[in-house]
């Protein structure tokens, strides 16, 4: 009889298995459609010569990319030096992005361990309002931060009639303006992810410690923020990605002397005067800027579970 259970679980479980295959089928179907797709024409439209009019020839060049990294004058025959214009508003948007993840933790940390110590009849009350701002489409909620900042908006008007400034600061077309924006913008996404993790968060660890005469300071930085760490790490991935390739923010907030890599790319795919090749390998870059951080992100988790588990 033991020997029939065996057989009929492994049947069952060779079952799961076929059935699992033909039900990721879909899944793979549409990533490999709307993701893997896009990304390979980007690939191939990289390595593509210009069209004066606009779209490309299909002839293989390495120019957009030399573009990116070198400079060879107005007329294009002088030798190859650093260009800094492109490879400073990529810069920019790594720190601005950067930025705005940390303002989004500093604020999202809190508030998500609010929520999720709140009783559990109205968790999903402070949920629902976190996520309200994303029932409004991001170009009007853009558009709208616009009017929040403008010289004769209600952030000036409030300043001045508080007495706090003497008369209106200019916050659009500035740094400052797109750092609210991004932070606006992507705040639920590292609320959510530390909220879902501090919920499942056992709470006596605490109460064990504090037993043990640890301070609250020490609680939170030896017990609670290790234990909840993959949530944190899921906010900020979530936060600074998108970040790093916003381009509305920058666009309607910062103007032309704050560009973004987002920016960069999405003005060479608007009217005949874009460069199509450009924005891909401007794509391409970031992409790949991106697809190594989480590479080495990555490394880092797994090789410190291989050393323990070797210890072991």
């Amino acid at each position: 009889m033991a020997g029939g259970a065996t057989i009929e679980g492994s049947n069952t479980t060779a079952t799961y298995e076929q059935a699992r295959t033909w039900l990721l089928l879909p899944a793979w179907i549409t990533l490999a459609v709307l993701v893997l797709t896009p990304v390979l024409l980007m690939l191939v439209y990289s390595f593509l010569t210009k069209e004066f009019r606009g779209g490309v020839i299909w002839e293989f060049s390495f120019a957009a990319y030399e573009q990116f990294f070198c400079d060879r004058g107005l007329f294009g025959d002088d030798p190859c030096s650093m260009e800094w214009t492109y490879i400073n508003i990529f810069w920019r948007s790594i720190w601005q992005a950067g930025l705005a993840t940390l303002l989004c933790l500093c604020i999202g940390f809190p508030t998500a361990y609010f929520i999720a110590t709140r009783p559990e009849r109205v968790r999903p009350m402070w949920v629902f309002l976190i996520t309200i701002p994303y029932w409004v489409n991001l170009l009007i909620r853009t558009v709208s931060m616009r009017f929040m900042l403008r010289e004769e908006g209600p952030v000036n008007n409030f300043l001045t009639w508080t007495h706090i400034i003497d008369e209106p600061i200019q916050m659009i077309n500035t740094n400052f303006a797109v750092q609210v924006g991004l932070f606006y913008s992507y705040l639920p996404f590292m609320v959510l992810p530390i909220y879902a993790a501090v919920e499942r968060y056992n709470f006596t660890l605490s109460e064990a410690a504090a037993d043990l005469y640890a301070t609250k300071w020490v609680i939170l930085r030896r017990v609670l923020i290790p234990t909840v760490k993959p949530g944190v790490i899921a906010g900020c991935i979530l936060v600074f990605v998108p970040s790093l390739g916003a381009f509305l923010a920058p666009d309607l907030l910062g103007g032309a002397k704050n560009f973004m890599i987002g920016s960069l790319i999405e003005e060479q795919f608007k009217g005949n005067a874009g460069n199509w090749p450009f924005g891909a390998a401007a794509s391409m870059i970031l992409l790949s800027s991106v697809l190594v951080l989480l590479m080495i992100y990555a490394r880092s988790q797994v090789r410190p579970r291989r050393v323990h588990s070797e210890g072991a």
